[in-house]
């Protein structure tokens, strides 16, 4: 049977009103076994305030399990977590209203690897907002995504907008691990941004989320004469061109300029009439942050300037920049909002 263009868009319009169902459904299931975890915990937790001791909880999960063999869940070892998660996060009003937002298994990991009350929030909000799996989640964590974000370094809150600043910031993280390369410490530019190429799936990840590739030594033209760019990419929720540009050294504060250079014309030349305009990343082996920031100061097109290693270490020195609790809670839920 040959269709015709309303036909086909209806048999596409109900398709998709199918799977919005089926993700309502499962969201709602979600909500609810979350509900009865935290009810679980809760009791549990109590009960132990009271003295009960340890001895319960297998014998309530052989009894959880005798009466419902359909069900997962009620091993000892998940029960214990239930009275964890309720432990931990009942008197935390930032994570409370999140704790029906994501999967158990997702919650699983951020407890296990999160201690800290700030990168539970990043990480859980993160995860609820992108849609991050499981196995993402602990690529997340295990990279220190939540340090690199929060301390990156950028001009974006002079001259982005509201409306894509917050995202803007997630694009750009300050220091980032190329340790899947496996290379030496010494290298040039050039055996650098080969071996990203050609470990474009795993570059792309840490980068982050909604990155596309566009291409390498990418060609633009000012008048007779050509320029290529190091990377070229594009951010689908940014709707945005990305330039990186690749520095084994030092950051310098004319590498500014020229990438300022290299977003003009991308926004001349390249952009599309529906887009915004293009950012610029620079990648640099060390940088020191004063240097960037004045460097930063002057610019009014949007630039990150960020570092790399080759080795899967965060360096020490985030830990003593961190600001304080209230500063971070308040930077997070800014960064987030809708």
């Amino acid at each position: 049977m040959d269709l015709d263009n309303s036909q086909i868009q209806f048999i596409a319009d109900t398709i998709q009103k199918v799977r919005q169902a089926q993700y309502e459904a499962l969201k709602a299931v979600n909500t609810h076994l979350i509900s009865l975890y935290w009810e679980l915990g809760k009791d549990i937790s109590e009960k132990q305030k009271l003295g009960w001791g340890k001895a319960i909880v297998p014998t309530l999960s052989k009894e959880l399990q005798k009466e419902f063999p359909a069900m997962t869940g009620f091993s000892v070892g998940n029960l214990w977590l239930m009275a964890q998660f309720y432990a931990e996060y009942q008197h935390d009003t930032n994570l409370v209203p999140l704790v029906r937002e994501i999967s158990w298994t997702k919650h699983t990991v951020i407890l296990k690897k999160c201690k800290d009350p700030q990168e539970r929030l990043f990480y859980t909000i993160a995860t609820k907002k992108f849609g991050w799996t499981k196995e993402i989640v602990i690529h997340q964590i295990e990279n220190n995504t939540y340090q690199k974000y929060l301390l990156n370094q950028t001009n974006f809150d002079d001259v982005l907008t509201d409306k894509i600043k917050n995202q803007a910031y997630l694009s750009v993280k300050d220091h980032y691990n190329f340790g899947f390369l496996e290379m030496e410490n010494e290298h040039s530019e050039y055996e650098l941004e080969q071996a990203l190429i050609k470990n474009i799936k795993d570059f792309l990840l840490e980068l982050g989320a909604d990155f596309s590739f566009i291409g390498n030594q990418y060609k633009i033209y000012v008048g007779e004469k050509e320029y290529k760019i190091d990377l070229l990419l594009f951010h689908r929720k940014l709707q945005s061109l990305i330039a990186i540009e690749l520095k084994i050294g030092e950051f310098e504060p004319e590498y500014k300029g020229k990438m300022e250079f290299y977003l003009s014309v991308l926004n001349e030349t390249v952009k599309l009439p529906h887009e915004n305009s293009a950012i610029g990343i620079i990648i640099c082996k060390n940088k020191d942050r004063t240097v960037v920031e004045y460097s930063l100061k002057t610019s009014n097109l949007p630039i990150g300037v960020a570092t790399y290693a080759t080795v899967k270490q965060l360096p020490e020195a985030y830990k003593a920049l961190l600001p304080a609790t209230e500063e971070i809670t308040q930077k997070l839920l800014s960064l987030f909002k809708e």
